[in-house]
């Protein structure tokens, strides 16, 4: 997780740093006195997390805040408690004021992490399907298999097939880690599998048996069997 400090005070920020160093899976990948500095690095580099005073010179922090995108979280560090109310329209993750204590600091950051796992949690795999001049968008949960026919192929899926102009290589490629191929013309949905012998998948809720290509056998059997 990359994180960085904007604050204009030498001081806040060496005791932030000094805290940040107590979190193995945080990153302080730079540190600002200046917001428009701070906005300009966000805007070119991969940042998480902006620890953030509001009383600054050029631009406040809550104006700064505001520009940031919302993927960004930000947990506000500030001696002013009269700005707390604004912090909650930029759905600050927490608001610290200062002198911030350890104890403090790590209260807050532990509402960070817990934030990440919800939102890795609730991340829901999303692709999309191009199928003569319509393209769908379908969530790969739904996907039972795939299946190879000629130049295109068929995505069978829990309530429709969407057939799609493409190869067997650019459909797996991108599939998330549960779908595998098994033979020269399917790819299954690992979780979607009711049961199988040496030769054939079946999925759940569906007549259709997926055959297992003698080249595809050891990796299909290795993850069958994890």
């Amino acid at each position: 997780m990359n994180v960085i400090i904007v604050d204009d005070e030498p001081k806040a920020i060496e005791l932030l740093k000094g805290y940040l160093e107590h979190f193995g899976t945080i990153e302080l990948v730079a540190t600002f006195r200046n917001g428009l500095k701070a906005f300009e690095y966000i805007s070119k580099e991969a940042v998480d997390v902006v620890f953030l005073d509001i009383n600054m010179p050029h631009i406040s922090g809550i104006s700064l805040s505001k520009m940031i995108p919302k993927n960004i979280k930000i947990i506000f560090t500030t001696a002013y408690s009269e700005y707390a109310v604004e912090s909650y329209e930029v759905e600050a993750v927490d608001y610290l004021l200062k002198p911030i204590s350890l104890d403090r600091f790590t209260q807050a950051v532990s509402k960070l992490l817990t934030k990440k796992v919800q939102k890795k949690e609730t991340i829901t795999n999303w692709i999309s399907i191009k199928s003569g001049f319509e393209t769908f968008r379908i969530t790969t949960d739904k996907i039972l298999y795939l299946e190879k026919d000629s130049n295109y192929i068929i995505y069978h899926c829990e309530n429709e097939n969407i057939i799609g102009r493409e190869t067997i290589q650019q459909a797996i490629k991108k599939l998330p880690k549960t779908f595998i191929q098994t033979h020269k013309s399917f790819i299954v949905n690992l979780d979607k599998i009711k049961r199988y012998d040496r030769n054939t998948i079946f999925i759940v809720n569906n007549d259709n048996e997926i055959p297992i290509g003698d080249s595809f056998s050891q990796e299909v059997f290795e993850q069958l069997e994890k």
